[in-house]
């Protein structure tokens, strides 16, 4: 199969029929041989009652149901899962993501040798809110620094292609669709590009993600990510570090105290009791944060980061 085209959706059922009919036509068109998955990610609209349809007048269409509302993170978890094609493309249900993409999308990874290529919607509409495009670019500019990752401009766009490995060797859970280059770097796949999309405006319904709440969670994600991507399996190095670097402070400042004591006995100066020092405790406080974090992170080397029951959803129905 050449193409599994992924799409991830919540209460979009004005869109649907639409947006396979587009992609159909495209499709027929190049002569791809393809299968659409759409997710549908607890939608409370009749979304699933027309991905049924869908499914019994063409079979390419397949369709996975979640009980409940789970995030876009696990939609493409369970539709990277099923994806057959040497390519996968992933975009979103409202028809703002073109499917006239899809050809050079496939192109760059099967001829230019490109293991995911990300769309970077140029021409995005006017109009937008501040509290969608100010937390957007910040976000898009802190995460090309941390993940190395310089020439992507729009690390969330939903319209992205991939190498059918690359899907099958990344975990994305939680809200981690966000970063899917950086977690496919961070899997050894380094070639990652970047192509102009046309970006449609939306003429269904009203858009799912909204607000600054995006742009706080967004960068929680990413710290968290950082941190798992560096000390996920060596935690030892960062809290066994800061641990002995706080535990040998706080003993020579013991020591130290306990010196200047000496010192002003054997002078006949005046001196203190160790315990009426507040340096003394001070550094035992120091040693034992210390000793701590040590044991955190020698204890987080024996414990494995990844729950079994990570990626474990709801399944209604698989058609």
């Amino acid at each position: 199969m050449d193409i599994s085209i992924v799409v991830p959706l919540f209460n979009e059922e004005e869109s649907i029929a639409e947006l396979h009919e587009w992609i159909k036509r495209v499709m027929d068109a190049n002569g791809f041989s393809y299968e659409i998955i759409f997710v549908n990610d607890g939608s409370t609209d009749h979304s699933w009652e027309v991905i049924e349809r869908l499914h019994s007048e063409y079979p390419e269409v397949h369709g996975i149901k979640f009980r409940r509302n789970y995030g876009k993170s696990p939609a493409l978890f369970h539709g990277f899962e099923k994806a057959e094609g040497d390519v996968v493309i992933t975009m979103d249900a409202d028809l703002q993501d073109s499917p006239d993409e899809i050809p050079e999308l496939y192109k760059m990874i099967k001829t230019d040798g490109y293991d995911l290529v990300s769309g970077y919607k140029m021409n995005r509409r006017q109009g937008d809110p501040l509290s969608k495009t100010i937390p957007t670019k910040l976000f898009n500019a802190t995460t090309r620094r941390v993940s190395g990752i310089h020439n992507l401009h729009d690390f969330n766009c939903g319209l992205k292609a991939y190498r059918k490995d690359v899907v099958k060797n990344i975990e994305v859970y939680g809200e981690m669709h966000r970063f899917i280059p950086y977690l496919a770097k961070n899997a050894g796949f380094s070639k990652i590009g970047e192509k102009p999309v046309h970006h449609q405006a939306r003429q269904h319904g009203v858009s799912k993600f909204m607000g600054w709440n995006r742009f706080v969670n967004g960068y929680l994600d990413l710290m968290s990510l950082w941190f798992i991507s560096t000390f996920g399996t060596k935690p030892m190095h960062i809290f066994g570090f800061i641990g002995t670097l706080m535990f040998v402070v706080g003993f020579v400042a013991v020591v130290c105290v306990g010196a200047f004591k000496l010192a002003a006995m054997y002078s006949g100066g005046h001196y203190v009791l160790v315990t009426e020092s507040p340096y003394f405790y001070i550094s035992l406080t120091m040693m034992i944060l210390g000793t701590q974090l040590f044991v955190a992170g020698f204890l987080g080397d024996l414990i494995s980061r990844n729950s079994q029951e990570r990626n474990k959803y709801q399944v209604a129905e698989e058609i």
